[in-house]
This record gives C-alpha cells, sequence and structure tokens, in this order.
C-alpha cells in the first residue's frame, strides 16, 4: 500500500516538473486593453497574446513555481476609464505589475497614478510620452519610440536622395507625438517640410488637406495616424490622382490597412517590425527563431491568426511580459527591486526587436529593431 502511494507521489511530481507547482500563489499581472474601443483591432489581438505568453511561461514552470495570472480589463481606448482601471489594478487587485495600455493618451492618462503609486508598467501604446515626459521611473513601453521610426523613415528618404516632404498628422496624442519628431529631426536628415496638415482621427475624409499638399509638390509625403484613418488618407491621395509616394507610420504594417485602403495602399511605404516580413529575415538575424516559435503558437497551436492577422503590433505584448517575467526570475515581486531589474534589461531578444534598456531610455530598441517595407501585390516586401 505503502507503495502504491509513494509511486503516485513520484507520479505527480514528474506531472508537475518543468511546470508550476500546484497550490502555488499566483503572481497577478494587471493587463488592461482597447478591447471595444477605436483600437480594438489592436487591443483585441493584444490581449490574445498575452494570455498566449502566460500559458507559455506557466508551462514552463512560471515565475520560479509561482504561476502568472493575468487580471484583464477593457479601457474601451477611454483616458479615463483606463485611469480608474490603473487604480483598481493597484489597489483592489494587488497586482504585482501592469501590461498595457494600447494608445498613446490612454497611457498617458494611467501614468500619474502609476507613477504615484509605484507599480512597474510596461504599456504597449506607440507613442513616445509615456517614456519622454517626466517622471517616467515606473513606466516602460515595449513598442519602438516615434522618433526611432522617424529616424528609420528619415535614413532610407536619405538614401533617396529625398529633400522636401510633406507630413499629415493626427490630431490625437500619437499624431502630435509623430509630428513632434518629424519636425524635430527633418533637418538632421537634410530634409525641409513644405506643408504640414493635420486631421482628426475619426475624420472620413482628408481631401482638402490634401489638396493643399499637392500643391506644394513635395518629393514624398508622410502619414502618421493608426487605424482606419491612415487608409482614408491613402484612398484620397489615389483620388486626387497624387503621384508622390505615401509613407505611413509604423503604426500601420497590417493586413487590415491593405483591406480597407484596398489598391490605394500599392506601392505605400512605412517602417515596420521584422514580424511583417519573417520569411524574408535572413538565417543571421537573432531575431528570426523568436519571431518564427511566435508565428507557429499564434498561427498554428492558438489559430488566432483566423481572426486577427499578424500586424506589426502582434508582438508588443509577447514582449512586455517577458522582460517583466525575466526580472521576476531574478529578483522576485518587490516592486523597488522589480522595477530596477527591468530598466537592466539588456540583450533581451524578443519578436519586436532586440531591447538593451537604460534610466534614460525605457524602450531599449533603435532602427536596427525596424524593417522599411514597401506594400506590392497586395504583400509586404522588405525594401532594407
Amino acid at each position: 500500500m505503502k507503495r502504491g502511494l509513494l509511486f503516485i507521489c513520484l507520479l505527480l511530481t514528474l506531472c508537475v516538473a518543468g511546470g508550476v507547482a500546484w497550490g502555488a500563489d499566483p503572481i497577478k499581472l494587471g493587463a488592461f486593453f482597447d478591447l471595444t474601443g477605436a483600437s480594438a483591432f489592436i487591443g483585441t489581438p493584444t490581449k490574445l497574446v498575452a494570455e498566449m505568453v502566460v500559458k507559455k511561461i506557466n508551462s514552463l514552470g512560471g515565475i520560479n513555481g509561482r504561476p502568472l495570472q493575468l487580471v484583464i480589463a477593457d479601457d474601451e481606448g477611454d483616458p479615463t476609464k483606463a485611469a480608474i482601471i490603473a487604480k483598481k489594478f493597484i489597489e483592489s487587485d494587488k497586482v504585482v505589475a501592469i501590461i498595457g495600455p494600447t494608445r498613446t493618451d490612454t497611457g498617458m492618462a494611467a501614468k500619474p497614478i502609476i507613477e504615484q503609486m509605484k507599480v512597474p508598467t510596461f504599456m504597449t501604446v506607440g507613442g513616445d510620452p509615456p517614456i519622454t515626459v517626466k517622471p517616467f521611473h515606473w513606466t516602460f513601453k515595449s513598442p519602438q519610440r516615434t522618433s526611432v521610426a522617424v529616424k528609420k523613415t528619415y535614413e532610407y528618404m536619405k538614401k533617396k536622395n529625398i529633400q522636401k516632404i510633406a507630413i499629415i498628422t493626427a490630431a490625437d496624442g500619437f499624431g502630435r507625438d509623430g509630428k513632434n519628431w518629424l519636425e524635430k529631426l527633418a533637418p538632421e536628415y537634410g530634409l525641409k517640410i513644405i506643408a504640414s496638415e493635420s486631421f482628426q482621427a475619426t475624420d472620413s475624409d482628408m481631401t482638402a488637406q490634401l489638396v493643399k499638399i499637392k500643391a506644394a509638390s513635395p518629393e514624398a509625403i508622410i502619414c502618421w495616424t493608426i487605424g482606419k484613418a491612415g487608409s482614408i488618407v491613402a484612398k484620397n491621395v489615389k483620388q486626387l490622382a497624387i503621384q508622390t509616394p505615401l509613407y505611413q507610420c509604423h503604426g500601420l504594417p497590417d493586413p487590415k490597412y491593405i483591406e480597407l485602403a484596398g489598391t490605394a495602399s500599392e506601392g505605400n511605404i512605412m517602417p515596420s517590425t521584422k514580424l511583417m516580413v519573417a520569411s524574408q529575415l535572413p538565417d543571421a538575424d537573432p531575431q528570426k527563431k523568436v519571431i518564427h516559435e511566435f508565428i507557429r503558437l499564434y498561427k498554428d497551436v492558438y489559430q488566432y491568426e483566423r481572426q486577427f492577422p499578424i500586424n506589426t503590433h502582434s508582438g508588443y505584448a509577447w514582449d512586455a511580459i517577458y522582460i517583466v517575467a525575466n526580472a521576476m526570475k531574478k529578483v522576485g515581486t518587490d516592486n523597488e527591486k522589480l522595477r530596477d531589474a527591468i530598466e537592466k534589461t539588456q540583450g533581451y531578444i524578443g519578436v519586436s526587436g532586440i531591447y538593451n534598456l537604460t534610466p534614460e531610455d525605457h524602450n531599449g530598441l533603435g532602427t536596427d529593431s525596424m524593417v522599411i517595407v514597401q506594400i506590392v501585390n497586395g504583400q509586404w516586401k522588405m525594401l532594407e
């Protein structure tokens, strides 16, 4: 009888070996995204990826034997709701760290609470303000900085001997951040902005702005927005028979953009994560193996691709959670120690780049983490 019990105990031990020990207290991560708002097409698959990553980490033993547990919330793209959720995560849910949100505006609304209550937060927002507007001691972000995406775009334009450009930017936080960096960095690359227009992200037509841009005769047009607005700009450019090349920002490499813009997307150029051209990467690229493992899980194991085709945003939650989890494995869940360990992350090879964080840079990605892509025959082609 005793031998039988010993055998059962041994079997159970083997069953959980390499996994999370049964009965271990979970480590809570708050995770809030735009699940039903204007950016739900980004927020919802980001949530799915967050769940996918946590399952993978837990299957391999969790955090020193403790499972990760996501506390998920929908901020609906509303800054006020984002602030309320952040406070709830910290005060009621007792989360150790926070992942998200989706938009720059919601991130900035939550930031004062995060900084005041001192909880490490790895955002998945595109804009720079959460990690450039002080204080940003407790906030980090996984997508490339706006300044990095602008530099990548300008590097390519310089190689093409482009000198005169026009910009058209959204009037929201993300668009304003883009405009700021486009204007600030242009002189460094020998570029002159000869026309500058803006629009509301909810506008349904940007013809008036583009007529003015066409009259200025730029050598290239840069649009800075995410979501449907980008496709509207592309359609208006085609309708006005503007032959000037259209460059979009790093938020638009997405099959949805091609679907919405249709033939107007053909020839469009933009900076992107390497995820969009995984099969075109050289074998020597250290990210290639990580990216292909991500794609395997996303497409083959969880089959998210059927509803949410992979886009440039898809890897942001993967990288954010892994960096936080890796820091936890080193120092545990103490707020200060965890924050410090996240900030010391060096050489983490992720889906979106190789991260090297510093006290001055809470993103840690450079232009080498991005590629320039063009839409050719409805497909993504890596230009460089």
